[in-house]
């Protein structure tokens, strides 16, 4: 059973969102907050699988609350939810531990699909968004590759396409490419020739 937070300070939003989910038989919604404050204070009380929370929130912003939920509870999933498709806005809310990012403005059904997803281990990218590396973030290696990312990381040191990938995991190829990038960034790499011979020095196996 996933059990779900929601953080939104546009309480419409909050309940288009649980009328949606309120039927899955796999999702429970165990809270709602309307700013950062009491998101931290139902994630510690409840302690949901997964977090959808908006990033420009009163009192403490989605960010902050994000690198508090993550160092409070690593093995939470956050997934962004703004109106922002910034660059720096994505990067600061990777960087913070998110698992993924959805612009507000993307269906429903997409909301349920990534909770899914960032609950499975996987990471999920709103198909609006281009996630592009940032030269200043790569420097940094934060945080540890999924076990998603690991099988993908071994395809990629076989010298796979993310279509032959995509096809092998049962996955789009727009995710290949997705967790290509995140590993760049998560490694400190500087591009995808950085990542076949990191794979290959490596040398990952399932």
């Amino acid at each position: 059973m996933i059990r779900l937070a929601i953080a939104e300070d546009h309480q419409s939003l909050i309940d288009g969102i649980k009328l949606l989910l309120e039927y899955e038989d796999d999702i429970e919604i165990v809270g709602t907050a309307n700013d950062g404050e009491a998101l931290l204070h139902l994630v510690r009380l409840k302690q949901p699988n997964v977090v959808i929370t908006d990033i420009r929130m009163p009192k403490v912003d989605g960010i902050s609350a994000t690198k508090q939920i993550i160092k409070e509870f690593p093995h939470t999933k956050v997934l962004g939810f703004t109106m922002f498709d910034q660059q720096d806005a994505i990067n600061q809310m990777l960087d913070a531990g998110a698992s993924g990012y959805l612009l507000k403005n993307s269906p429903l059904e997409e909301v349920l699909k990534a909770v899914r997803s960032v609950y499975n281990g996987d990471t999920y990218f709103d198909a609006n968004i281009k996630v592009e590396d940032d030269s200043n973030t790569n420097k940094k290696a934060k945080g540890k590759l999924t076990k998603r990312q690991i099988e993908i990381l071994a395809l990629v040191g076989q010298g796979k396409t993310s279509r032959e990938i995509a096809d092998e995991l049962f996955i789009g190829v727009h995710t290949v490419d997705t967790h290509r990038k995140n590993m760049i960034r998560i490694l400190g790499l500087q591009g995808k020739g950085e990542l076949m011979r990191y794979a290959l020095e490596k040398k990952y196996k399932f």
